[in-house]
């Protein structure tokens, strides 16, 4: 690695970072003491850090003045790149992020959504949250030189991906991915990593078209290898009440019908012989509108065949009755999501009858609930359908015991559920209305892939909800996982831009302050066009 060997092979540098400066060398400028930086006074929990730290100051300041020498040699020997230009536009973005850093209360970010804005950590108590320390807001010199490549125009590129034609049903759940989760299959790795890029590009195409009509004209898929066949649009049974409208509401943050995800099935033909099948997917994306929300709410516990029969026995699938009015409802314009979905694969089987086919049905938040939904539909309508899986990420509770005892038995339908440590969503519903009966409680099916925001070099260890359950930090924790228990892997790849832009407020400083310098404005709007412009350096699926 070109930055590595210079600090190695360069003799002034190194022997300046262990204190000793030759004779030759020219004397270093006087370093300027960095700013104090204290809990304001705004902040609820600032009384109890300050009376809890008082006992460890001085042992703090010492860690935190070794981490900013450390930090200062690490810039000495490397060289600073040199200072982009930034647009005037972000001059007061700038000024705010400076007194910030000088011990202002962070504002809350409405921008990235409702968990953004709540800050639910003194509310609702949450496994692991504590005090943020001085300590939280300082990186390794070595994360830092990596973060240095993360964030650099010539980021490295992915490695080609490995043949997996020979294991390619054991990567696909065969065998509910036994021993292939802790640790972490690099292989498999690849797989989610994409998977979660295709619903990273749904969450994209609909803020960009968001209306019914728009279809996917919109979409930007990160593997070429892949194309898109039909859209998909979930319509809410629910409508919003006239006097719940705003002038100046968006009609789609409303509206009943809504773009929801995609279809598309593999037609490289080199990339069906490396995977050693041709394959499906099914893309659903998370919640986005109101009435999806008031959907997400409706936690009581229906049958998966119709919303009658109240009393059926023990032993009768249900599931929540908000999830099936997605899923089943139609519109005025579109189909549901269920004929839309069972259409497409009949479809896409009839035109590749006779090869080796696969269907993977992947989503976040409600499209991970969703996806529970079309891959139960597809193993009881579909008979000669091929085999199955589920790729959820923070996804909810879909079920009761008979649910997911039907999708077990099936024998076509694998589930692998990837979990933040932290992530509420995927506690909720935590039980169904009190019933005698423990098979009416909501029950959780498949293999768990369980990853955890402490791990991450470049996120606080008190990230709150929204960081917990955002997308982004999903895959940012995939790239780096190894194993419980094992450090974040030193060698991912998988660019950090966005992560900087969606959860600016939940990155260590450090991060920030570094990323800045490289030229990357963390305070700027999301530019969709900029973030799929990085879609085969920066997004792309990392080495093993």
């Amino acid at each position: 690695m070109p930055i590595a060997a210079a600090a190695v092979t360069s003799p002034p540098a190194a022997a300046q970072v262990h204190g000793v400066v030759p004779r030759h060398a020219s004397p270093t400028p006087q370093q300027r003491a960095a700013p104090r930086r204290e809990q304001s006074p705004l902040n609820p929990s600032s009384q109890a850090i300050r009376s809890a730290s008082s006992g460890t100051e001085l042992a703090g300041s010492a860690a935190t003045e070794a981490s900013r020498a450390h930090i200062a040699n690490l810039d000495r020997v490397l060289g600073k790149p040199p200072q982009v230009p930034r647009p005037a536009s972000h001059a007061a973005a700038s000024k705010q992020e400076r007194q910030q850093q000088d011990g202002e209360l962070e504002p809350l970010n409405v921008r990235h959504g409702l968990l953004n804005a709540l800050n639910l950590s003194f509310f609702v108590p949450m496994p692991g949250m504590r005090a943020r320390t001085a300590a939280d807001e300082h990186m390794s010199p070595r994360s830092l030189m990596h973060m240095q490549q993360l964030l650099s125009a010539d980021s490295p590129r992915a490695s080609p991906r490995s043949t997996i034609a020979p294991r390619w049903r054991s990567l696909h759940g065969e065998d509910g991915w036994a021993g292939l989760l802790d640790p972490l299959d690099s292989d498999l790795r690849r797989e989610l990593l994409r998977y979660g890029d295709f619903v990273q590009a749904a969450y994209q195409a609909f803020h960009s078209l968001p209306t019914a009509l728009a279809r996917h004209r919109g979409l930007m898929l990160p593997d070429r290898s892949y194309r898109p066949t039909r859209s998909l649009f979930a319509t809410s049974a629910l409508s919003m009440p006239p006097w719940a409208k705003r002038p100046n509401t968006p009609e789609w943050l409303t509206q009943q019908s809504n773009w929801i995800g995609y279809v598309a099935v593999c037609e490289s033909e080199r990339e069906v012989a490396r995977m050693g099948r041709r394959d499906i997917a099914i893309v659903l994306r998370g919640t986005a509108t109101c009435l999806e929300w008031a959907e997400n709410l409706r936690a009581s516990l229906v049958p998966l065949d119709g919303e009658s029969g109240e009393g059926g026995g023990q032993e009768e699938p249900k599931v929540a009755r908000g999830f099936r009015s997605l899923y089943k409802t139609a519109g005025e314009k579109v189909k549901s999501l269920s004929e839309e979905v069972m259409g497409e694969v009949r479809r896409l089987m009839e035109k590749y009858k006779g090869e080796e086919l696969s269907i993977t049905v992947v989503g976040h938040s409600l499209g991970g609930a969703l996806a529970l939904l079309v891959a139960d539909e597809i193993a009881t309508t579909v008979p000669d359908a091929p085999p199955v899986a589920v790729v959820s990420f923070g996804g909810p509770k879909v079920g009761n015991a008979a649910f997911v005892d039907k999708l077990q038995k099936s024998g076509r339908v694998n589930v692998l559920r990837i979990v933040n440590a932290g992530d509420m969503v995927t506690k909720v519903p935590g039980v169904a209305p009190r019933l005698p009966l423990t098979k009416e409680q909501y029950q959780h099916v498949g293999a768990e892939l369980r990853i955890d925001s402490k791990n991450s070099p470049c996120l606080r260890p008190d990230a709150g909800p929204a960081c917990r359950h955002d997308l982004e930090a999903y895959l940012h924790l995939i790239d780096g996982f190894t194993g419980t228990g094992r450090p974040f892997r030193h060698d991912a790849r998988r660019s950090v831009i966005r992560l900087l832009q969606m959860q600016r407020g939940n990155v260590k400083k450090e991060y920030v302050n570094r990323a800045r310098e490289l030229g990357v404005d963390p305070s700027a709007p999301v530019d969709v066009g900029r973030s799929m412009a990085y879609g085969n350096c920066a997004v792309a699926s990392p080495s093993s």
